[in-house]
């Protein structure tokens, strides 16, 4: 089950990636949209470290109940 759960933190970086290239290569041309692809970017590099705490805390707390 992480191991699905690792591969949608991943995602979110590519996804950060992508819209990071997009919006870059459209500031010149379309600076209001570049702007908020952007925005979209950093967004999705925030929600990849949030998942990713969230986890980390999911697997700490079930191998305390194992235990």
């Amino acid at each position: 089950m992480t191991k699905f759960w690792k591969f949608f933190e991943y995602a979110y970086l590519v996804i950060a990636v992508v819209l990071f290239v997009d919006g870059f290569t459209r500031l010149n041309t379309e600076p209001q949209k570049a702007y908020l692809i952007i925005g979209f970017g950093v967004l999705a590099i925030f929600m990849y470290f949030f998942k990713k705490r969230m986890r980390k805390r999911f697997e700490e707390r079930n191998t305390n109940q194992n235990q």
